[in-house]
Parts: structure tokens; sequence; C-alpha cells
């Protein structure tokens, strides 16, 4: 494939001494309070090597890259692995206008090699795609959908496990956002002064009336825990939208049966629940970037699970440094979940600045083109 990342896969035991290595005096951000002290906190970390910074030559334009991956804090399984994985290309497939950007959000018995398998694969896959070079929007289809396959085809048992992924391919000025499941990419865009969060993935969910009513055609039965309980009528809908979720989100069912119980409607993976419409294909967003687009983020549903797109974006504003302004984001995070559970979820952040494009009016504001 000939990329380069900014970090080895194994990168797992080098993540506490990168941390420590980073630059702006990141140690002032990581929290005071909660269960796990300063070094144990640490401990859970994986950085990127600082700060990538990438020149993309027939654009003109110049992008800054990093991330911060956290392992979830689980009081009953406190040596529970990272399910999320993070992975960075610059001269994506040998080609030095084209970045990558990925996170793969695990879930299930296997999540964790699942979303390490998507991370190998998904790149590796668009790269091979010969569409790729004429349709990334094809090609990315293609390489969501063979990863899938492939998960199935492999060694991991992906019955009741898999993985969302969120990805990004940028090519000069062109962004290709490729979603599945309800991790999330976020550009900010200025709009007169202020500074304002654009959605560039939807969260597959149940949430979704189109994504809910997708998956009852295939007999997919939508309840919430407190309905599967018997709690509350299972013929009433009995959830709002997805900001006003109470924590006993819609789930997926198959028919007289518990399970898959998944609070999304797409993934990597997951082959059990394939049956009840669970399925790799992904949204596919194309945008150009103007210089009204400072930045953009990619999260696991860790950060958004207490923090709404908006508040994200906010705060990132905060930082030049593209690390400083992840972990920040993930210092965060974590503290929202400790003050509404007694558990985090993990919690990735990826950060890219972008700098030196032209203004463009024709495009500020215009809707971005979607495919599914």
């Amino acid at each position: 494939m000939g990329c380069v990342q900014t970090k080895p896969s194994d990168a797992h035991s080098k993540g506490r001494d990168a941390l420590e290595h980073l630059p702006g005096g990141l140690s002032f951000h990581l929290p005071t309070t909660g269960p796990l002290n300063t070094e144990e906190y640490k401990s859970r970390l994986l950085c990127s090597d600082g700060t990538e910074t990438v020149y993309l030559p027939s654009s003109g334009c110049t992008v800054k890259y990093a991330y911060v991956s956290q392992r979830g804090f689980y009081p009953e399984t406190l040596t529970k692995a990272n399910q999320d994985a993070v992975c960075a290309y610059r001269s994506f497939n040998r080609d030095p206008e084209q970045v990558f950007l990925a996170v793969f959000d695990g879930h299930g018995v296997n999540g964790t090699l699942c979303s390490h398998f998507a991370k190998e694969k998904v790149p590796a896959n668009l790269a091979n795609d010969p569409r790729f070079s004429a349709s990334p929007e094809t090609a990315f289809h293609n390489a969501m959908v063979l990863t899938n396959a492939q998960l199935h085809q492999s060694s991991i048992d992906d019955t009741m496990s898999g993985t969302t992924a969120v990805t990004v391919l940028l090519r000069g000025s062109t962004i290709y956002v490729a979603n599945v499941g309800d991790s999330r990419a976020v550009l900010a865009e200025r709009q007169g002064d202020q500074l304002v969060a654009v959605p560039l993935s939807h969260d597959q969910t149940p949430f979704r009336r189109d994504e809910c009513e997708r998956v009852k055609k295939y007999g997919a039965r939508v309840l919430t825990l407190d309905q599967v309980e018997g709690v509350k009528d299972p013929d009433v809908q009995c959830w709002g939208d997805e900001d006003e979720d109470s924590g006993d989100p819609p789930r997926l069912w198959a028919p007289n049966a518990m399970y898959p119980g998944t609070a999304f409607t797409r993934s990597i993976g997951d082959s059990a629940a394939e049956s009840i419409g669970v399925f790799a294909e992904p949204e596919i967003v194309v945008r150009e970037l103007t210089a009204a687009n400072p930045f953009l983020v990619l999260a696991s549903d860790g950060v958004f699970e207490f923090m709404q797109s908006q508040a994200v974006i906010d705060m990132v504003s905060k930082y030049d440094d593209p690390q400083e302004a992840a972990l920040a984001v993930v210092v965060e995070s974590y503290r929202l979940w400790l003050q509404n559970e007694t558990r985090t979820d993990d919690i990735s952040m990826v950060v890219m600045h972008i700098s030196g494009l032209e203004d463009d009016p024709a495009q500020n504001g215009l809707p971005s083109h979607m495919q599914i």
C-alpha cells in the first residue's frame, strides 16, 4: 500500500512514553480527580508521536494532525483492553496529496480483535480497489463491504462482535468521509463571527427514522431494555431523539430472541445481526474544504456520549496544537463519564488542522453531497 503510519500499529507499549514527551505542557490538562491517579490515567493513554505536519503541493494546503486514545475505566474489569483503534497515514497510497485518518470502535467479546482487523484491512482494501483513483466513493463502499466479508471469513469470531468505522480521506482540498456506525466526523466552519460544527457523518442508530424503518423491514424488533424487560409498553415508542437519550436507547433484537441488542444499525462484523439488517455499507460525504474550515475531528462515541458536536468544536478551537486539543477533549469526556456513570467507555479523538486554502464563496454554505 505504500503508506507511512504516524505510529506503529503495535504502539500500545509506547503510549505512556509518547505522552510524557508531548509538547505544550500537556500534563497540566490531565485529570486530578476520579478513581485513577495521574500515573494510572497516563498508562491508559495511547498517543501519536506528537503532531504530524504534511504539505499537499497541488492545493497549497498544510495539515497538522494528531490523535489520543484512552482505554476505558470499568471497575469490574480493570484490565479490559481498549477496543478502539486509530490510524493515520500521510502520503496515502504513495500519493503526497493524500492523507487518511480513521477511528474504529470495537464492541463485543472480540471487539478489540475486530477493530484492529478493520484498522489493517480498510485502508489496504481502499488503496487496492481499482476504482480508488477515479471514484473514491465507490472504493470506500467496496472497502468497507469487503472488510466485513473478510472478517466473517477470518479466525476471529464476530458472531456477536464487530466494530464501527469513521474514516476520512483528504485528497488535495477534497475530503471523502465514509462512516459505518455511530462514531463521528465533524468539520469546523466559520460562519460570520461563529465557528459552527458541521456534521460530516450521521450516526446510524435506531434513533434515525430511516435506519429504524430499514432494519424493521428485515424483521428487527426495535426496543429499549425497559421495553424488553416489560417495564415499559413494547408497543409504544418510548424514546425521543438522540439528544434526549435517557441512557436506555432503542436497540435491535431478532424476532423472538434476546440478541444481538445492538444500539447501532451498521457495523463491520456482527454476523448474527446481519439477518435483521445490520450491514457494513457506509454513508459517504464528499466536501470541498475552504479557508472557512480551520479543522475537523474524528472520534468514537465515547466522546459524544456526554458532549455535543458543537461543544467539541468549541473546545478544540481553544488549542493551537492538535494533540493538545485531542487530549483536552479526551480528558473532558472522561470527566463527564464519571460525573454521570461509575465507568467510562474507551475514548478516542483525532484532530486535523487545515491551513493555506483559498477562500471559495461558491462553496461556503453549500450542503454536502451524500451518497448512501
